[in-house]
């Protein structure tokens, strides 16, 4: 029963094109004549009063159809059920913001889960001071005309101006190993790196590098991978372009290995529901 409460709340966020041929919807039970985007709790509560309703009763029993999916479910790895746990928040975040958008009030229930999966946190580490040890006197140097500056060699022309910016390499490990929360947690503490007046490049890679973006704390940034794990891609990058980055620092829960020595600095940052791993070369931290 909960289960099409559930689907009668969510599937009124979803584009009606998406939804599959008799998707449950409030329109369902005309009979009841349900109020829309009420929470999921209403729902239930509803269908549970008035189970003696024809097309109540029609629901159950389809639903009970699908209970043999569920063993199919309870048979997926650890990793297989992140991965689709994390896109299921995905797509609710996704159906939650266009709620937003066009002035819509999200449902309690809804709220909640949003809050949690796009509320920024306190860094649980301070990135300021550690870039300054970290990092050292490594700059990546800006240039720019000025006419406040005089130019002592062409006296009508406008002078340089340099300014000395750190410009760093962060790598998410986006793999299926990774859960939602630690992605939550990743993206938490690049916010305050970025607070720290560092450019970042922001690098998602599994088992391969899936994109790399300048980061804007003003853009949403879309999770791409969720497959296996490699951590070669990433460092393979930093080594070819280790001249434009003042170091790498890689984000991930450590679950896997390399190879490959990094040319340049680099910090491996382990979830705090993770372990250090021992096999990775270089500093670790762990977040906690």
């Amino acid at each position: 029963m909960f289960n099409i409460a559930a689907d009668c709340e969510l599937n009124q966020y979803i584009t009606p094109s998406y939804l599959p041929d008799g998707a449950i919807l409030p329109s369902t039970f005309p009979n009841l004549q349900l109020e829309r985007k009420a929470g999921t709790n209403y729902y239930y509560n509803m269908l549970l009063d008035n189970q003696d309703d024809p097309d109540v009763q029609n629901m159950m029993g389809d639903a009970d159809d699908m209970h043999d999916t569920w063993k199919e479910f309870d048979n997926l790895s650890e990793s297989e059920k992140k991965l689709l746990k994390s896109q299921a928040e995905y797509q609710l975040k996704e159906a939650a913001e266009e709620c937003l958008k066009s002035r819509g009030q999200l449902p309690g229930e809804i709220a909640h889960i949003y809050k949690r999966i796009t509320e920024v946190t306190p860094s649980k580490f301070n990135w300021r001071a550690y870039l300054r040890r970290f990092a050292g006197n490594s700059y990546i140097v800006e240039t720019k005309l000025s006419r406040k500056k005089l130019n002592k060699r062409y006296p009508d022309a406008p002078g340089m101006k340099f300014k000395p910016k750190k410009h760093i390499l962060v790598a998410i490990d986006t793999s299926g190993s990774v859960s939602n929360d630690e992605l939550v947690e990743f993206f938490n503490e690049i916010r305050h790196i970025h607070k720290t007046g560092t450019e970042i490049t922001v690098l998602q890679c599994d088992t391969q590098i899936n994109s790399i973006e300048k980061y804007d704390p003003k853009k949403d940034v879309r999770v791409q991978g969720r497959g296996g794990t490699e951590f070669d891609p990433v460092i393979d990058y930093y080594n070819k372009n280790s001249k434009r980055f003042t170091c790498l620092v890689y984000l991930t829960d450590g679950e896997c290995y390399t190879t490959i020595t990094p040319r340049g600095r680099m910090l491996w940052v382990i979830s705090s529901k993770a372990r250090i791993n021992e096999q990775l070369p270089g500093p670790q931290i762990q977040l906690n």
